[in-house]
């Protein structure tokens, strides 16, 4: 398969939303367990985490990775909200362009996704009937995100949206309807898929042409389905373990891998073990159990990569 695999801050507990005050993995001690566990690329994380200009190139290079993506969360379905958010485009397509002077062998791609609302994040896999998705609203999403494609592509970049549980394009309806109006590669996120009540096999057989990019993660669906009839939200999916290293969940990965193999498959595969670490974890041993985990990971993969 000519693909590249990468690892993901988010693995490490290393997001967006990662608790005020929780102690988190330093990017260096990252690094060296990606390095460590046969990665050879990196998702991007919070903006700045792993540094810009010099510092991020010299931390890549001392690891022998690259960069494979990052995530650019926008209000995609709100018109005075997306413009105000160009400015953050713009910095990330920075951070990006300096990994990229570095001449790695595969260019990262930058992952638009939509910022969704609170009642949708309240609710993964319920958006449809928790916070509709109007047409008028559905049109404004893909009309700004070919805007913020077209900015992606004028730094030298092809972009891919992520869809995700909690947003706007959650679900294999909304996906179909997403990539029937925008000309946009498709981040296959098998966790995401299954939390919006999809089947990661037939969103490869549906959207295979369309996948340009790879998040692969494992999932207890018996966990999945106790979060969210007990009403949890996507923090609790985080924190509650409903994504583990493969082999430990119900993901058959041979199923989604091997169709990519077929349909020729090229870029990369970032694996994503989310977990949301809590403000009084013990970092150490939390990083022995991220790095063990992700050893698990990169090994299930060796048939493939």
């Amino acid at each position: 398969m000519n693909a590249t695999v990468a690892g993901a801050p988010v693995s490490y507990g290393v997001f967006e939303l990662t608790p005020e005050g929780a102690e988190t993995v330093s990017p260096d001690a990252m690094g060296e367990s990606l390095q460590a566990t046969g990665y050879r690329g990196i998702d991007l994380g919070p903006l700045g985490y792993l540094g810009r200009g010099r510092e991020l190139r010299a931390r890549l290079a001392r690891f022998e990775l690259e960069l494979a993506g990052g995530w650019v969360q926008l209000p995609f379905s709100d018109d005075e909200a997306f413009a105000a958010s160009l400015p953050d485009l713009d910095d990330a397509l920075r951070v990006f362009s300096d990994a990229a002077e570095a001449a790695p062998q595969r260019l990262p791609l930058p992952t638009l996704a939509d910022s969704g609302s609170a009642a949708r994040t309240a609710a993964p896999g319920r958006g449809a009937s928790a916070d509709p998705l109007t047409r008028a609203r559905a049109e404004r999403l893909q009309r700004n995100v070919g805007r913020a494609a077209a900015t992606v592509r004028a730094a030298g970049f092809e972009p891919t949206f992520h869809h995700h549980a909690g947003t706007f394009v959650e679900s294999p309806d909304e996906i179909d309807a997403f990539l029937a109006h925008t000309d946009v590669g498709l981040t296959l996120d098998v966790g995401h898929l299954v939390l919006a009540g999809g089947d990661p096999l037939e969103g490869v057989r549906s959207w295979g042409g369309r996948i340009n990019h790879l998040h692969l993660k494992d999932v207890d669906r018996a966990r999945v389905a106790g979060i969210l009839a007990a009403g949890g939200g996507m923090a609790e999916v985080w924190s509650g373990g409903a994504f583990v290293a493969f082999g430990r969940g119900d993901i058959d990965l041979s199923s989604v891998m091997e169709p990519l193999v077929a349909a020729g498959f090229d870029g990369w595969v970032v694996v994503e073990q989310d977990v949301l670490n809590g403000p009084d974890v013990a970092i150490d041993a939390f990083l022995r159990e991220r790095t063990a985990d992700q050893r698990v990971n990169r090994d299930a993969l060796l048939p493939w990569l």
